[in-house]
């Protein structure tokens, strides 16, 4: 096998010149409706300060409360653990309860799902919940593939920028993407 180098011609990859190349590309396959453009959830990795793949990524299924080594922590961290906390429905008297293992998410929720057959939540369904620290209010909606009615307390806190379940409802739902993370 042979090779022969032409290194007068030699560029980088992220040069001006390949830039505006590859800009053009991008340009052209997006107006032939070949790619588009659109927001993802990625695995942001704080101490890499990037994006990981999903191969990359080693997810764990956890049962209940389990303690687990986390990169740059000396001790380890509870995981798994239900906290409880409750949303006030407006214009009522009445409160919807959450369970999570996620509560410093919540100041991206957008909205609260609910099994579209369960006769606890059933008259809230198209209600608003008011949020406690944000100008927002928050949709209850009914989601029979998010919600299981067995799980913690049947009312799921949706925050689609922050969770792949919570995305694909956020989807279904049209619901908006409030990022609350930083790079750190």
């Amino acid at each position: 096998m042979g090779l022969s180098v032409d290194w007068t011609r030699e560029e980088f990859t992220f040069s001006k010149k390949l830039s505006i190349a590859v800009n053009e590309a991008f340009v052209r396959l997006y107006d032939k409706d070949l790619i588009y453009r659109d927001t993802r959830l990625v695995n942001w990795c704080c101490k890499l300060r990037t994006a990981l793949s999903d191969i990359e990524v080693d997810y764990v299924d956890i049962t209940g409360r389990t303690m687990m080594k986390v990169p740059n922590y000396d001790d380890e961290i509870e995981f798994g653990v239900l906290t409880h906390f409750a949303y006030k429905v407006e214009r009522s008297d009445e409160e919807l309860v959450i369970a999570t293992t996620r509560l410093e998410t919540m100041l991206g929720d957008v909205a609260v799902a609910v099994h579209p057959n369960d006769s606890r939540y059933k008259h809230l369904i198209g209600s608003e919940l008011v949020h406690p620290f944000v100008d927002r209010k928050l949709k209850i909606i009914a989601d029979d593939e998010l919600v299981d009615m067995e799980f913690g307390t049947g009312a799921v806190k949706v925050t689609p920028a922050h969770d792949p379940n919570d995305f694909a409802c956020g989807r279904r739902h049209s619901l908006e993407e409030v990022s609350i993370l930083t790079d750190e």
